[in-house]
């Protein structure tokens, strides 16, 4: 246990040593994030703080974790979504363009020994998806969790606290199965957040960026196969699915919403669940507490399935989710009240 607490403090110390250090940085490059489009922020903001995560989180594993070949891949892959984090961070990339490198980045673990061969579901127990079909998978999924974490950063301190929320969870989880080496890197990763969240939680000295956001979703993607995915309990495909309930969610509803519209699901917009709660007049601060709140309730279902409390874990999911409605579904009903009280008004006065 002394060794895990070591890991952890280690990766929150040397984020917070290295995010001032990016902050100095992010000033003398010009890697600045100015207001302005749909963002939130009313001043200039460094953009350099995938940097000091990724310099934390790779430092702690190289200095406690003996390497092998699995981390080995997962350092390679990592370093090209945060490199093409950092390209998109400066220059800009074309969503397709993005796309690409992270499936790129996302195929370089499959020759390091990751794949899925199998997933476990409940009821339906463990099904078998074969090598194609499991490598097919695997990139799916880590891209699919790269996006989730990627949209989730859209207030100070969202992204790095809901992270902070799934890997703790997700590292208690691995260490169920004895699985070590994913639960050192899950630690690890909590620790970096965490580190980083004294810099980024409102009001934000500094942004983490695509570089930062795309990384911290890339490692939970790819650990969650290495440590759950691949097992054949229970905790199997469900909880890192449960655990991520809430930025999955809101991926759900910005591509419904999107291809409603007849848009690209690519495009941005101000529909997400931080935005419709900062239009219902929450702040910042308000709108974050209560996205953490939903995603350790996502989280504690997941723990509660474990322990064989479905119902309750059933209850929870059904609370979050018509909660999450609500947020969403608040715009439409406004609008619907507004259009009422307009032709009423209308037939007043034609009266």
């Amino acid at each position: 246990m002394f060794y895990y607490l070591i890991i952890f403090i280690l990766a929150a110390v040397l984020a917070m040593l290295l995010t001032p250090l990016a902050i100095i940085l992010a000033g003398k490059w010009g890697i600045i994030d100015y207001p302005g489009d749909r963002r939130i922020h009313t001043f200039p903001i460094p953009r350099l703080g995938g940097a000091a995560i990724f310099l934390a989180f790779w430092l702690t594993i190289f200095l406690l974790i003996d390497f092998d070949q699995m981390i080995l891949g997962l350092f390679l892959g990592s370093s090209i979504i945060f490199l093409v984090g950092m390209v998109d961070d400066i220059k800009g990339l074309r969503p397709l363009v993005k796309l690409l490198w992270q499936l790129v980045a996302a195929i370089v673990p499959l020759f390091f020994g990751l794949a899925v061969e199998q997933v476990t579901l409940p009821i339906l127990g463990e099904i078998y998806l074969g090598m194609a079909i499991g490598y097919a998978f695997a990139v799916i999924w880590i891209v699919g969790v790269v996006n989730t974490v990627n949209i989730s950063d859209g207030l100070d301190g969202l992204a790095a606290g809901i992270c902070f929320i799934a890997a703790l969870i997700l590292c208690w989880s691995a260490l169920r199965i004895d699985q070590v080496i994913p639960a050192y890197l899950l630690l690890a990763l909590a620790g970096v957040a965490l580190g980083f969240l004294f810099y980024n939680y409102h009001p934000a000295k500094i942004f983490m960026g695509d570089s930062g956001s795309m990384f911290l979703g890339y490692i939970l993607g790819a650990v969650s196969i290495w440590g759950l995915l691949k097992t054949a309990t229970i905790l199997g495909l469900v909880f890192p699915l449960l655990v991520l309930g809430m930025p999955i969610t809101d991926v759900l509803f910005a591509i419904i919403r999107r291809s409603w519209k007849g848009l690209s699901i690519a495009r941005a917009d101000r529909g997400h669940l931080h935005h419709r709660l900062l239009d219902a007049g929450f702040s910042q601060k308000q709108a974050v507490l209560i996205l953490y709140a939903i995603s350790l309730c996502f989280g504690l279902a997941a723990i509660l399935s474990v322990y064989g409390y479905w119902l309750v874990s059933l209850i929870l999911i059904l609370l979050n989710t018509g909660l999450i409605l609500r947020i969403m579904l608040r715009r439409f009903f406004l609008l619907n009240n507004n259009n009422k009280i307009r032709k009423s008004n209308e037939k007043r006065g034609k009266k």
